[in-house]
Order: C-alpha cells, then sequence, then structure tokens
C-alpha cells in the first residue's frame, strides 16, 4: 500500500498524478477518510490531471457529478454520504456509473461496497496531528 503525506493543499497535485500513474487504467475509486479529511480536495486535483477544466465541486446533494476529461471521456464523482442503504444506491443507478468503464470516484463508498470489484483503487485520507494528510492507496 502506497502512502502519500500530503501538508499542503498545493501538495495534493502531485500526489494525484502520482496515484494516476500507480493506477495505470484502473477506474473505479473508492475514498474514505472522516468530514473534511480531504477528499474532495485530492478528487479536484485528480480530475485536473485528467483533463477536466470545469470546477469540481463534491456533489453531495446531487449525489453524481459528471466532468469532461480530456479527449471528451467522462469522469464522474460520487458522494454516497447521504445513502443509508444499498437499496437506494441501486435505486439511484449506481451500477450504471460503475460499468460505465469511465473513471468513478466515490466518496463514502461504505454503502455500496458489495458491489466494488477487488481491483476498485481504495484510497484512505487521515489528517494527521501537523494538518499534514496521510493518503494511503492500494
Amino acid at each position: 500500500m502506497p502512502d502519500l503525506r500530503v501538508c499542503d493543499p498545493a501538495g495534493m497535485a502531485p500526489a494525484a498524478a502520482a496515484m494516476l500513474d500507480w493506477a495505470a487504467d484502473r477506474r473505479l475509486w473508492a475514498f474514505t477518510g472522516p468530514l473534511g479529511a480531504g477528499k474532495t480536495t485530492l478528487i479536484q486535483s485528480l480530475c485536473r490531471a485528467l483533463g477536466v477544466e470545469e470546477a469540481v465541486s463534491s456533489p453531495t446533494f446531487a449525489l453524481v457529478n459528471a466532468y469532461e476529461a480530456a479527449g471528451g471521456e467522462l469522469v464522474y464523482h460520487l458522494d454516497l454520504y447521504r445513502l443509508d442503504s444499498l437499496d437506494e444506491a441501486l435505486a439511484m443507478g449506481i451500477e450504471e456509473y460503475l460499468d460505465s468503464g469511465h473513471y468513478c470516484l466515490i466518496e463514502w463508498p461504505a454503502v455500496i461496497e458489495p458491489l466494488l470489484p477487488e481491483e476498485a483503487v481504495q484510497v484512505i485520507i487521515e489528517p494527521m496531528a501537523d494538518n499534514c494528510r496521510l493518503i494511503s492507496y492500494t
């Protein structure tokens, strides 16, 4: 499990580039960490590295935001914080996103854990006492 220590929001860009390089063509990413850990900030940096030019924000109330990356490829940013069950995720069409072949960057993935394939990139962000973030990924 590679680890990155990021102590400045500007450090998210090189972290995102390193993670994308490491993940190769893996498209499903699950982000875990407490509120305020930096999940959305890291996803913003990943989107920039993928060529998304529009503003990237957390889809907390919409559940899903779609962005256009370089070459016209779609990137889905999902925030499942408000979902209480797998049934709710299925009702909102989660499988269509997971099976799309596009990047799916998923915050709060616990509710859909049974649907995530073993090869999904698992990202854990832990805030540290010195205001840095420890980012672990597999």
